[in-house]
């Protein structure tokens, strides 16, 4: 993939941040016009997920860029290898569906680790 544009915004550990992250979409993507909703879910499970389910004090780091071919494509960085699966949620659960809904609104999503196993990228690539 060529990478066309990109922007990158540090994320505390608490789930307010996960508001900050869809406003800096909103803005990453105001000039080209684009819907924002759809980037605005997948990065808030992926953010969410980064939060609830790493331990220590290191941030969160999220990316966006478009390539040239128009897909939009978002990672997630945290600080702890621990491959994230799609799981089954309970009928009455609160959590447990955030990567069955990035599973369904991307092209594809994948984690790919950092060396030494110091942390992982979780990163989606979305349809034009």
């Amino acid at each position: 993939m060529i990478e066309a544009t990109h922007a990158e915004m540090v994320v505390k550990r608490h789930l307010k941040s996960v508001a900050e992250v869809r406003g800096f979409i909103r803005l990453a993507l105001a000039a080209s016009g684009a819907d924002d909703f759809v980037p605005c879910l997948v990065a808030s499970e992926l953010v969410t997920n980064a939060i609830r389910h790493t331990t220590g004090p290191d941030d969160v780091t999220f990316r966006i860029g478009h390539n040239d071919d128009g897909t939009l494509w978002m990672e997630v960085q945290d600080s702890l290898w621990e491959e994230p699966r799609v799981q089954r949620a309970d009928l009455d659960g609160e959590s447990g569906r955030g990567l069955f809904v990035v599973e369904q609104y991307t092209r594809y999503w994948g984690v790919r680790p950092l060396s030494g196993n110091t942390g992982k990228v979780v990163f989606a690539v979305l349809n034009p």
